[in-house]
C-alpha cells in the first residue's frame, strides 16, 4: 500500500501541485489506510490488557468471545422442538410419522389411531430420553468447569482477585500456579523460572503425557522477579481463532520498540496443566469456544459402514415391495368394486371404483407399514454397542505393561473390521518397536561398528532382561524397584517426573545397562552404549595429558568433537534429574575461547589440572553427583568438577543474548569457569585443598548414585543420539532458550549460546541449531536428517570433504542395507555479516502473520546450504513381537499389505524381508525415476516384467503373485498424478504388497484413498505418529497404535490398539464376527418383517381387497416390536459362526467376510422368497383347515399369529450357529410373553379394539386340539424347504466356514489332524513359486535379521 511518507517521491522534483491538491491526496489516503485496516482487522485479533484506555480496542475486545463454554445442545425450552426436528432427519422416523398422522384421516385409517403412534412414539421418546441423558451430563460437565477459580489481576484493587473461569474475558492477565489448570489461551508474560520457561502437560489436549516447553515473549524484562501487570502495555496482533494445535502467529508491539514474533512456544492452551513451575503469569487472547480446544471439539468420530450403505439400498427395495403390494391391493379393490352390482351387503356410496382404490392405496400403506423395520436401527445401534463391549474386554487384546486394552473410538463400524481388503501400516512404531539404540557411526569418513555395543546387547538380551525391557511403560522410566513422583513446589500430587532407581550396586558386565536411569523414549536399552575402542582412543587425546593429536589427526578430531556437539546439541531433549526439575541451570560465567585443539592441551599442561577424564570410573565426581550439584536450587554458587561446592565461584557479569540477536563480542563466548573463587590467572596453589574438601563430599554422593540426567525428548531417535554422545563424554547437563550446557571431554561443561533453532518439518526432513561455538566464537549451523536430503546440500569444498562424501554414502548403504536407521549430521560455519543479514529477513518471516510458515520454511532453507558433512549414525529399531506372524496370517487371509514408510529403501526392503512381508522367493520390482516420462516408461516395462514371471497368469486382482513393488517418494509423486494412476495402480493389483519409501504424511494420504476410490474396496491403515494421522482418517477404518510418538493417532482414529500383534485377532476374530453376526441380523429382520407383512396382504385376496386385517390391532402393532425383536439383539452380539482359536488358525476364512458372502444381493433376494413361501404356508393351512366353518376373522387370525410366532422364532434358531441357554431361555420367554399378552388381551379387553370385540377369543381357539394342530403342521411345512436347502448344500457344496464348524466337533486329537491335513491341501492349491532371486540391484538381501 501507498503510505503517506511516499508523497513526495509520487510528486517528483518538477511538481507543481497546490497544497489543497496535496491535502486532498494525503486524506484520501488516510481514508484508504482505515479502510484496508478495518479489512485486516477482520482476519487479525488485537488483544491489549482489559483497562485500556484505547476505547476502539476495548469496544473490540468487549466483541471478542466470553470464556464461558456451553457443550449442550438444548435448553429447557428448546429441548422437544430442536430434538423432534433432529429425529426427523432419519427417514425412517419421517415415514412413520407419516403413516401415524395418515391414519388419523377417517377415509383411509385401517385401525384405531392411537394405536398406529405406538411404535414411532416408543422409538423416538427412547432416543430422546437417551439425547436428554448424554445432555445433562454435558451441562454438569460444563458447570463445573465454568465454576472453576483462577485469579485474575483486578485494576481498581490492584491486586489478584478469584474469579470463575467464565468470567475471564479477552485481555485479562491471570495468573496461575503449579498443576493448576489454564482456564483460557494465554501468551506466556512471565514466569517465576529465571530463564522464562514454563512446561505445560498436554494430555487433556492431546493424550500426550511429556511435558512440553513454552517460553516467554522475548524482550519481557522481568523474569526472575516480581512481574507487575501496571507496567505491561504491550499491544498483540495475532490471527483469528483456529483449530490448529501446533501454529500461533502474531506479534507483540511493545510501546516506543519494535515487534517481537509470538509462536506457539508462546502459548499456554485451554485445558493443559502447569508443571514444574511455580507461577505463571499470562493475557488471554482467546476464551471460551473461541479456544484451540474448544475449535478441537468436534465430537465423536461417525462414518458409515459398507455394511449400513447396503441396507440402506435394500430398505429402498423395501419400500418398492411395500407401494407394488398396495398397487396391487388398489387395483384389485377397484376391480372387485367394479365387478359388484348392488350387492346387499355393500352400504350405499356414491364413490367411484377408482377413487375408492385411491384411497384403500394409502390405506394399505398404513396396514402393511410394518415391512419397512422401524425398530432395526435401533437394534443395530445396541447390536454395536454390545459387540464394542466385548471387543473391549477381549484379555487377548489387553496389554498389561500399559495397562490398556483395545478402545473403539468409532460406534458404527464395527462391521468394516471383518471386510477389509488393503491394509496400509506405517513402519516405525507400528511393525518396529519405534524404541532406538545407537548402533553404530561413521565420522569423517572412517566407520565405527561399536562390535562390542552388539555384543553387549545380544548377552543382555540372552540373560532375560531384554523381556524385562518389554515391561517399560512410556512414561515410567523402567523403574524396577521404585517409582518416585516429584514437581517443584508443588503441594498437590503431580505425576511429573518418574524415575527409575537401580535394583543392586553391584557391578557386573552388563552394569552400565542396569543402572542407567532413563527418560522419556529412553529405556534401558536406549542408554546402553558401549563406546568403540577406536573412537574413544581418538577422543581421549583431548583428556590425556600424555598423547598429543597429530598435526594431519587434528581435522579429524575437529570433525569428531563438531559430531558429537551436534548430536547432543541439535535437539529438543528436555533435561532434568530424578529429584529436581527441569532446566535448573545456573548462569556460566565468560572465559576466552581456545582457538584451536593445541590450545587446549597447553592450557591443561600449564596448568596442571586433572583432566576431564572419558571413563567414568576415572572421574572424580561421579554423575550422579555431578547431576545434584547442577540441579540443586537455592545454592548462589555454580558448582562445576574439580571445583569445591561449597565455595562461591565469582562470576564475570556479562548481559544475556536474547534468541535471534548477535552478541556484540562474538569471539568471546561464554563458559563454565573451572577453578573455584576466581579467574583463570589466580593461584592454582588451593585446587589440590579443594579436591580435598571435595573427597569428603563423595561418600555422601555415593548414596545418590543411581539419580542421573534424565532425557526427555519427542522423539526415540533424538534420546538414542543423545545417549550416544553421554557414552563418549559429551554430556548434556542442561538447557535454557538461550543456552545449552554441555560436558566434552578435555574441557568439563561447556556453556553454548543458542541462537536459534529450526525446528524439524516433514518438507525439509531435517532440523537445525545455530549456536556459537563454545571453542572458537563463530556462529555455527549444526544440521541433522535424512541422509538423502542432508547428501544433496552437502558441499565438497576439498579433496577431504569430497572423499568424506564418498565414504559416508558406502556406509550409509551398508548401514540400510542392515536395516539400521541413517541419519546424516553437518555444519555450517557462518560469517559474522552473512549470520546478520540472514537474521533480518528471518526476524521478518518470525513476526509475519500471513504466510508465516511458508516464510519460515524459506528462510530455514536459505540457511540450511552449502554445508560440511561431519558424518552419520545407524539407529537399530526392533520389531515388535509377533509381528511376522501377524502380517503372514493378513496375508492368508486375502489382505494386500502395503507399507508406507519415510525412510530408505534398503531399510525398508530389510524391514520387510524381516516381518515376512517379502518372502526369499520374491521378485522385487524397484521403481526410481527421475522424471515422469521415465516413471511412465518404467510402469510400463514392470507390468511386462510381471507377466514374464508369471508366465502371463497373474490376474488383475492376484494376490498370490511372487511379485513386491518398491517405489520411493520421487517415483510415488509422478505415480499419484492423474495421467498415471491408471497404470500405477494395475501394477500394484497384479503384485502382492507394495512398500513405498521415503513417502511424506500426504503422499500416504493420497495414496490410500486412491486405492479406496479407484478400486472400491474396503481400506484399513494403521500408525503410531502425528505423521500418519491424515492416512487414519482418510482409510475406512483407521486404526492408532498408543505407541512412543505421543497420541495424536490415537486421538484421531477408529480404534486404537498398543501392539500390532493385536490387530491379527481384531481383524480376523472380532472383525469376522461383528460382520457375521450383523448381516444375518439385518437379513434376520427383513424376513420376519416381510413374512409377517404378508400374511395381512394375502387375507387382502379372500376380503375384497378392503384394507381389513384378521388379528386385532394391538398384536399387530407388538408383534414386530416387542414379540420378536429381542431374541435377534441377541444373536447379534453373541452368536459364533466359528471358534476364535479356529479363525486364528485358518486365517483364509476371514475371505468370506471380503466377499460380502454373509449379505449378498443374492441372499437377500432369496431370504424375501423364502418368507413369501413361509408366509403363504402360514396364511393358507389355516385358512384350508377352517374353511366352512362359522369361526369369525379374529379367530381365524389367531392360530395364523401362532404360527408365524413359532416359525419366525425357530427360523432363526436355524439360521444361527451358537445355541445356549440364554438363547434357549430368550426363544422361551418371546413364546410365553406372547401367549400371556393374547389370553391376558382376550379375557380382560371388551372395547379396546373398538368396533371388534375381543372378548373370549384366544381362550376359546386355545382350548381346541385344531389350533395345536395347525400350528404344528404349518410349522414343519413352512421350515421344511429352508431346513433341506441348508443340508443339501452344506453336504454336496460345503463352504469353508461349514467346513471348519463341523471340524470343531471332532475330538481334540481328530481336530488337530484335520487341521494340519486342510493346511497341507491349501499349501498345495497354491502355486509354486519360481526360484527368483530379489532383484538384481540388491543381490545381498536374502536373509534379515530382526534386531
Amino acid at each position: 500500500m501507498l503510505g503517506i511518507e511516499k508523497l513526495p517521491e509520487l510528486a517528483g522534483p518538477g511538481s507543481s501541485r497546490s497544497k489543497r491538491s496535496r491535502a486532498a491526496m494525503i486524506q484520501s489516503l488516510e481514508l484508504d489506510q482505515g479502510v484496508l485496516a478495518k479489512d485486516l482487522t477482520k482476519n487479525r485479533r488485537i488483544v491489549m490488557p482489559s483497562w485500556t484506555e484505547d476505547e476502539e480496542v476495548k469496544e473490540l475486545q468487549q466483541s471478542y468471545c466470553r470464556n464461558k463454554v456451553r457443550t449442550t445442545k438444548y435448553t429447557f425450552l428448546s429441548f422437544i422442538p430442536k430434538n423432534l426436528f433432529e429425529q426427523l432427519h432419519r427417514f425412517a422416523n419421517v415415514y412413520f410419522v407419516f403413516l401415524g398422522a395418515l391414519n388419523f384421516v377417517p377415509i383411509v385409517n385401517a385401525f384405531q389411531p392411537e394405536i398406529s403412534i405406538i411404535p414411532i412414539v416408543c422409538v423416538m421418546s427412547i432416543t430422546a430420553v437417551k439425547d436428554l441423558w448424554e445432555d445433562q451430563r454435558r451441562r454438569k460437565s460444563d458447570q463445573k468447569v465454568n465454576n472453576c477459580l483462577c485469579d485474575v489481576y483486578d485494576r481498581k484493587h490492584l491486586r489478584y482477585v478469584e474469579r470463575r473461569w467464565a468470567e475471564v474475558c479477552v485481555g485479562d492477565l491471570v495468573r496461575l500456579c503449579c498443576n493448576e489448570i489454564i482456564p483460557a489461551d494465554m501468551v506466556l508474560l512471565h514466569s517465576s523460572d529465571s530463564n522464562g520457561v514454563c512446561h505445560i502437560e498436554t494430555a487433556n489436549l492431546d493424550g500426550e503425557t511429556n511435558l512440553k516447553q513454552r517460553q516467554v515473549v522475548r524482550d519481557l524484562s522481568q523474569q526472575g522477579s516480581e512481574f507487575i501487570p501496571e507496567n505491561y502495555s504491550s499491544r498483540i496482533e495475532c490471527e483469528n481463532p483456529n483449530n490448529d494445535l501446533r501454529r500461533f502467529r502474531g506479534f507483540m508491539e511493545h510501546p516506543g520498540k519494535g515487534r517481537v514474533g509470538l509462536h506457539s512456544e508462546n502459548l499456554l492452551l485451554r485445558s493443559c496443566t502447569v508443571r514444574n513451575t511455580e507461577t505463571v503469569i499470562g493475557i488471554v487472547v482467546y476464551a471460551g469456544h473461541e479456544t484451540k480446544a474448544m475449535q478441537n471439539n468436534s465430537g465423536p468420530r461417525y462414518k458409515r459402514s459398507k455394511l449400513e450403505r447396503r441396507l440402506n439400498m435394500d430398505v429402498l427395495w423395501s419400500v418398492a415391495l411395500l407401494l407394488l403390494m398396495c398397487l396391487i391391493s388398489a387395483v384389485g379393490h377397484g376391480v372387485w368394486l367394479s365387478g359388484l352390482q348392488n350387492a346387499i351387503f355393500m352400504i350405499p356410496d356414491d364413490t367411484h371404483p377408482a377413487l375408492a382404490a385411491f384411497y384403500l392405496f394409502w390405506t394399505m400403506i398404513i396396514v402393511l407399514q410394518v415391512l419397512i423395520p422401524i425398530s432395526l436401527y435401533v437394534s443395530i445401534e445396541i447390536v454395536k454397542l454390545g459387540q464394542i463391549y466385548f471387543i473391549q474386554n477381549d484379555l487377548n487384546l489387553y496389554n498389561p505393561v500399559l495397562d490398556t486394552g483395545v478402545q473403539c473410538r468409532a460406534l458404527n463400524i464395527t462391521e468394516d473390521l471383518g471386510q477389509i481388503q488393503y491394509l496400509f501400516s506405517d513402519k516405525t512404531g507400528t511393525l518396529t518397536e519405534n524404541r532406538m539404540l545407537f548402533r553404530r557411526c561413521t565420522v569423517a569418513g572412517t566407520e565405527y561398528p561399536h562390535h562390542e555395543n552388539a555384543i553387549s546387547l545380544e548377552q543382555y538380551e540372552a540373560q532375560g532382561c531384554g523381556d524385562a525391557d518389554h515391561s517399560l511403560t512410556l512414561r515410567s522410566r523402567a523403574s524396577k524397584k521404585s517409582l518416585s513422583c516429584k514437581s517443584l513446589s508443588c503441594n498437590r500430587s503431580s505425576v511429573s517426573l518418574n524415575t527409575l532407581t537401580a535394583e543392586s550396586d553391584t557391578h557386573s558386565v552388563h552394569d552400565t545397562l542396569h543402572r542407567h536411569t532413563p527418560g522419556a523414549f529412553s529405556s534401558t536399552m536406549e542408554c546402553a552404549v558401549v563406546p568403540d575402542p577406536q573412537l574413544h582412543v581418538k577422543l581421549s587425546t583431548l583428556s590425556s595429558p600424555i598423547r598429543s593429536p597429530l598435526q594431519q589427526d587434528a581435522a579429524e578430531i575437529s570433525h569428531i568433537l563438531d559430531f558429537f556437539l551436534a548430536l547432543t546439541v541439535c535437539n529438543t531433549v528436555v533435561v532434568s534429574s530424578p529429584t529436581q526439575p527441569r532446566h535448573v541451570v545456573q548462569m556460566p560465567v565468560v572465559r576466552t575461547p581456545l582457538r584451536s585443539l593445541e590450545e587446549m592441551k597447553a592450557m591443561f599442561q600449564k596448568l596442571s589440572l586433572p583432566r576431564f577424564p572419558y571413563s567414568p570410573s576415572q572421574n572424580t565426581d561421579t554423575p550422579p553427583s555431578l547431576t545434584k550439584k547442577l540441579f540443586a536450587r537455592g545454592r548462589s554458587a555454580t558448582y562445576f568438577p574439580n571445583c569445591n561446592p561449597q565455595t562461591p565461584i565469582k562470576t564475570l557479569q556479562s548481559p544475556i543474548t536474547p534468541s535471534g540477536t548477535p552478541t556484540s563480542t562474538p569471539s568471546t563466548p561464554v563458559t563454565p569457569a573451572l577453578l573455584p573463587s576466581g579467574a583463570w590467572g589466580e593461584d592454582v596453589d588451593n585446587i589440590q585443598k579443594d579436591k580435598d574438601n571435595f573427597a569428603d563430599e563423595t561418600e555422601s554422593d555415593d548414596e545418590d548414585e543411581a539419580e542421573e540426567l534424565l532425557y526427555e525428548a519427542e522423539s526415540p531417535d533424538e534420546a538414542a543420539l543423545v545417549q550416544a554422545a553421554k557414552a563418549y563424554g559429551c554430556t548434556l547437563l542442561g538447557r535454557s532458550p538461550e543456552q545449552v550446557l554441555v560436558a566434552v571431554p578435555g574441557t568439563g561443561p561447556l556453556s553454548i549460546t543458542l541462537l536459534h533453532i529450526l525446528p524439524f518439518h516433514s518438507a525439509r526432513k531435517r532440523m537445525s541449531v545455530v549456536v556459537r561455538h563454545p571453542l572458537t566464537g563463530e556462529v555455527v549451523v549444526y544440521t541433522k536428517g535424512a541422509d538423502n536430503v542432508i547428501m544433496e546440500l552437502a558441499e565438497a569444498e576439498d579433496g577431504f570433504s569430497r572423499e568424506v562424501i564418498k565414504r559416508t554414502q558406502k556406509h550409509l548403504d551398508q548401514y540400510a542395507r542392515e536395516g539400521l536407521r541413517t541419519l546424516c549430521v553437518a555444519k555450517k560455519v557462518m560469517e559474522e555479516q552473512e549470520y546478520k543479514a540472514w537474521l533480518k529477513r528471518h526476524e521478518y518471516a518470525e513476526t509475519s502473520i500471513e504466510n508465516r510458515e511458508e516464510l519460515l520454511l524459506e528462510s530455514a532453507e536459505r540457511l540450511e546450504t552449502n554445508l560440511t558433512l561431519l558424518g552419520a549414525t545407524g539407529i537399530v529399531d526392533r520389531l515388535q513381537e509377533e509381528v511376522p506372524e501377524t502380517i503372514e496370517a493378513l496375508q492368508e487371509a486375502g489382505i494386500k499389505v502395503w507399507v508406507l514408510t519415510g525412510d530408505k529403501q534398503e531399510t525398508a526392503i530389510n524391514i520387510a524381508f524381516a516381518c515376512k512381508l517379502i518372502r526369499p522367493t520374491d521378485h522385487l520390482l524397484m521403481a526410481n525415476c527421475d522424471s515422469k516420462e521415465a516413471c511412465e516408461a518404467q510402469l510400463h516395462e514392470l507390468q511386462l516384467e510381471i507377466k514374464q514371471v508369471t508366465n502371463g497368469g497373474a490376474s488383475k486382482d492376484d494376490c498370490s503373485s511372487d511379485c513386491v513393488l518398491v517405489i520411493d517418494g520421487r517415483t510415488l509423486d509422478y505415480a499419484l498424478q492423474k495421467e498415471l494412476q491408471e497404470p500405477f495402480l494395475e501394477l500394484t493389483c497384479r503384485c502382492r504388497s507394495v512398500i513405498c519409501c521415503r513417502s511424506t504424511p500426504l503422499q500416504k494420504s493420497q495414496v490410500v484413498r486412491l486405492v479406496r476410490d479407484k478400486l472400491k474396496v474396503m481400506t484399513l491403515a494403521i500408525g503410531d505418529g502425528a505423521n500418519d494421522v491424515s492416512m487414519i482418517q482418510m482409510a475406512d477404518v483407521g486404526i492408532g497404535i498408543s505407541g512412543q510418538e505421543g497420541m495424536q493417532a490415537v486421538m484421531s482414529s477408529d480404534f486404537a490398539i498398543s501392539r500390532f500383534k493385536f490387530l491379527r485377532k481384531l481383524i480376523l476374530v472380532h472383525g469376522h464376527w461383528c460382520y457375521t453376526r450383523l448381516a444375518n441380523m439385518i437379513l434376520y429382520f427383513f424376513y420376519k418383517n416381510v413374512m409377517y407383512v404378508n400374511l395381512l396382504f394375502w387375507y387382502q385376496f379372500v376380503c375384497g381387497f378392503s384394507g381389513s386385517v384378521m388379528t386385532n390391532s394391538w398384536v399387530l402393532i407388538f408383534f414386530n416390536l416387542l414379540f420378536t425383536s429381542i431374541p435377534p439383539l441377541i444373536y447379534g452380539v453373541l452368536d459364533k459362526d466359528v471358534s476364535a482359536e479356529t479363525l486364528l488358525e485358518l486365517p483364509h476364512l476371514y475371505e468370506s467376510g471380503q466377499k460380502s458372502q454373509a449379505y449378498l444381493p443374492s441372499t437377500f433376494w432369496l431370504t424375501i422368497l423364502d418368507a413369501f413361501y413361509q408366509s403363504l404356508v402360514c396364511f393358507f393351512i389355516p385358512y384350508a383347515a377352517y374353511a366352512g366353518s362359522d369361526i369369525g376373522v379374529f379367530s381365524f387370525g389367531s392360530p395364523i399369529n401362532g404360527s408365524a410366532l413359532l416359525i419366525i422364532l425357530l427360523h432363526q434358531v436355524i439360521e444361527s450357529r451358537t445355541v445356549t441357554w440364554i438363547h434357549a431361555t430368550l426363544l422361551l420367554f418371546s413364546v410365553l410373553f406372547y401367549y400371556a399378552f393374547t389370553l391376558l388381551f382376550s379375557i380382560t379387553c371388551v372395547t379396546c379394539n373398538s368396533p371388534t370385540n375381543p372378548y373370549g377369543i384366544e381362550t376359546k381357539m386355545m382350548s381346541e386340539p385344531l389350533y395345536y394342530l395347525v400350528c404344528g403342521l404349518t410349522t414343519v411345512l413352512a421350515l421344511l424347504p429352508r431346513i433341506l436347502f441348508r443340508a443339501f448344500c452344506n453336504t454336496i457344496f460345503p463352504s469353508d466356514l461349514v467346513k471348519a464348524q463341523k471340524m470343531e466337533r471332532l475330538s481334540a486329537q481328530d481336530y488337530f489332524s484335520s487341521l494340519k491335513k486342510w493346511r497341507e491341501n491349501k499349501a498345495a492349491q497354491k502355486p509354486v513359486p519360481q526360484n527368483l532371486s530379489v532383484n538384481a540391484d540388491m543381490p545381498h538381501l536374502t536373509d534379515c535379521i530382526a534386531e
